[in-house]
């Protein structure tokens, strides 16, 4: 059977229509749980106490007019049919469209970009970094690009956004359970729109499809038949008779009422859930693209990817919530807040919204003005009414969302400025070359893998050592873990390999490329991974690629490697733990292996080929003899101080705040599980 027939099989499309309404069927809880319990308390915090007796019921029509074209107009048209596909390879949320930005245009503020980060699969799959010709899109794009204000302005807004979805997740579970369990009174801007952000951030737990589907055909229909249900049941009883009361569970039969409380507090904690997820997504983009502290993400699930766990955040959140639901005791005050986080989001996607219908999706400017100015009215209006109620609990957002911006404004420039600091600091190709091959040292057995997070040039923290130690491994590996600006990178395309220095000083750059949604591997697979892309770039090297005396200041020459599983044509990486065993062989494939001295055989799987050259054998011969001998990891750590004569508010940010944040972070993910014995840290002092 050929490979056209098995993918268009019957059974395969089946097995997806049943993936995706699967999947569709999850969202429900994950993506609209909180949404869903909203008819539990709209009437009765919009009618407050009573109705105004009226024979033509106009008030309860209106009201219900004002629910259908804010959950068609918001969750369905906005953010079902346009926003949803502004997805980033898949994945949703405020940074994800702040991510497409920086793709297309230049205004990322992250200085490690190369021009091979664009060669990237995910990059061009929507035609990104695209060149306009001509149209008011070019000029914007080039606007964006010199002005430096406009970058940072960029920046603070998508970090707004991000720091109210982390605001709204401390609010949204009290409320959503206090909601479930009395139907108590909350601002109506928080009762319609809880999760038109929710779902978009949870875009990459799901798929689009399934999100549209479960909305459009299950989620809106009967949140409209609910709310129609109410105002039926309030238009005939308020008339009729003088004592009655307003409320979700009064329009329930008495028989059932017990089973759908249940069910709405179950909801309501499940839709608690989906903000709280949607508070892990984003952090981790924000924190892989270098706005937020290093923290633990654990993946809770080997199948799916994007089921992700952050502890330290889930505890901050917990001790939040708590603080706001004990300092409040008022649902009123707390659906205040909620609401005003909301509506900022909602807006910040708005304004984002329209850059990327012009950067991303090569729009009119006039399309961008349209969408901006419909949405953006029907929303501000929401803002101002949640902005009336800022001495009455809307100030919690807003004090929370400053705490959070501030944490990750002050990371992000201390970065900055660690990164620039490094590559003013890092030392010339002219020093390394008068060091000659030796490198001025004794060079020892064993690979030396420097960390650094410089993508060119040689890191200070090389001179340093050497200057101060009598001697280095007979390979050295300078490598640095990079984010870019994806949510993947396929295998194949996650190393960059090139030559520091001429051939014979057996210096080496590595560049490991990492999508802000993928998983780092432990230290052994990551180790044979590096090892094993090495070689394959010494045996895949043109003759020309070799670096003259003249043209080592040119260190863009690096060659994309992919992963040994990725590559299953490459060189592979084989221990044993007996010299007597063999490989079971196949005829295209031949083995090199090293002298046997060591206690563990290391052996590289070549490819068979028409020649190898004898320096090429050599080369790779040496650095299995390094392999076989061990790895030391060579951690720098770059501290920063003000410098004299900075202002005073540098030197708070920089020796205070940044400084804080830095020792109360985690440390390089693949450096975790390193042992001890086989780590080495050098520090360095840098005033900027």
């Amino acid at each position: 059977m050929d490979l056209e027939g098995v993918i268009h099989d019957n059974p395969i499309k089946r097995d997806s229509w049943k993936t995706l309404l699967t999947l569709a069927y999850q969202s429900l809880g994950v993506v609209y749980g909180d949404l869903s319990t909203s008819p539990l308390y709209v009437y009765k915090s919009t009618f407050a106490e009573d109705i105004q007796h009226s024979e033509t019921n106009e008030e309860i029509y209106g009201v219900l007019s004002f629910v259908f074209w804010t959950l068609t107009l918001i969750p369905l048209v906005k953010y079902v049919f346009i926003v949803l596909r502004a997805d980033d390879n898949g994945e949703g949320g405020t940074f994800a469209l702040y991510s497409l930005l920086c793709r297309h245009a230049r205004v990322s503020s992250i200085p490690n970009c190369q021009v091979a980060d664009e060669e990237l699969s995910e990059y061009k799959k929507d035609g990104s970094m695209s060149n306009y010709k001509s149209g008011n899109g070019s000029s914007l794009k080039s606007t964006l690009e010199k002005c430096r204000v406009l970058q940072r302005m960029l920046l603070v807004l998508s970090l707004i956004g991000t720091c109210m979805v982390i605001g709204d997740g401390v609010l949204t579970p009290a409320i959503s359970v206090f909601s479930a369990v009395s139907g108590l009174e909350l601002s109506m801007s928080k009762e319609q729109h809880q999760c038109s952000e929710a779902m978009f951030a949870d875009l990459g737990h799901f798929s689009q499809l399934s999100i549209k589907i479960a909305f459009t055909f299950v989620v809106y229909p009967s949140l409209i038949l609910a709310y129609m249900g109410q105002a039926a049941y309030l238009s005939k009883h308020h008339i009729n008779e003088t004592d009655y009361q307003i409320g979700f569970y009064v329009s329930v039969p008495e028989k059932i009422r017990w089973p759908v409380l249940a069910v709405a507090i179950l909801a309501a904690v499940v839709g608690s859930q989906a903000i709280i997820t949607g508070t892990f997504s984003i952090i981790k983009q924000c924190s892989a693209l270098g706005c937020f502290p290093k923290v633990k993400i654990v993946h809770t699930s080997s199948k799916i990817h994007g089921q992700i766990y952050i502890p330290e955040v889930n505890w901050i959140l917990m001790l939040l919530c708590l603080a706001v639901t004990i300092g409040f005791r008022n649902t009123k005050h707390m659906g205040n807040a909620a609401g005003l986080a909301v509506v900022t989001v909602m807006l910040v996607t708005t304004c984002l919204m329209s850059l990327v219908m012009v950067l991303c999706w090569h729009k009119n400017v006039f399309l961008a003005i349209c969408f901006i100015f419909f949405f953006g009215s029907i929303e501000a209006l929401y803002f101002s009414a949640s902005l009336i109620k800022f001495l009455e609990g809307a100030w919690v957002p807003i004090a929370l969302s400053f705490i959070f911006l501030v944490v990750m404004y002050v990371w992000h420039y201390g970065t900055l400025k660690k990164y620039e600091a490094d590559v003013q600091n890092k030392v010339s190709i002219n020093w390394l070359l008068s060091l000659g091959p030796s490198l001025g040292i004794v060079r020892v057995r064993g690979i030396g893998l420097i960390h650094t997070e410089l993508v060119s040039g040689i890191p200070a923290i090389f001179s340093h050592f050497v200057t101060n130690l009598p001697a280095f491994h007979q390979v050295v590996v300078f490598l640095c873990i990079k984010s870019v600006a994806v949510p993947h990178v396929r295998p194949e395309e996650r190393f960059l390999v090139g030559r520091v220095g001429p051939k014979e000083y057996r210096l080496y750059r590595c560049i490991a490329r990492y999508g802000y949604r993928d998983i780092h591997k432990d230290d052994v697979e990551f180790e044979k991974d590096l090892v094993c892309s090495i070689a394959e770039f010494i045996r895949s090297e043109k003759p020309e690629c070799n670096m003259g005396i003249e043209d080592l200041r040119d260190e863009e020459k690096m060659t994309v490697v992919g992963t040994s599983s990725s590559n299953f044509e490459g060189i592979k990486l084989c221990e044993d733990d007996a010299y007597s065993s063999d490989m079971v062989g196949t005829s295209k494939m031949r083995e090199m292996q090293s002298p046997k001295r060591a206690r563990k055989r290391v052996r590289f799987i070549v490819p068979e080929s028409p020649h190898i050259d004898r320096e090429v054998k050599e080369e790779l011969q040496e650095l299995m003899e390094a392999r076989e001998a061990g790895m030391a990891f060579i951690l720098g750590h770059s501290y920063v101080r003000a410098k004299r004569g900075s202002s005073w508010m540098k030197k708070v940010v920089i020796n205070y705040g940044y400084d804080f944040l830095r020792k109360n972070s985690r440390g390089p993910t693949y450096a975790l599980s390193i042992p001890h014995a086989s780590t080495l840290e050098v520090g360095m002092v840098y005033f900027v």
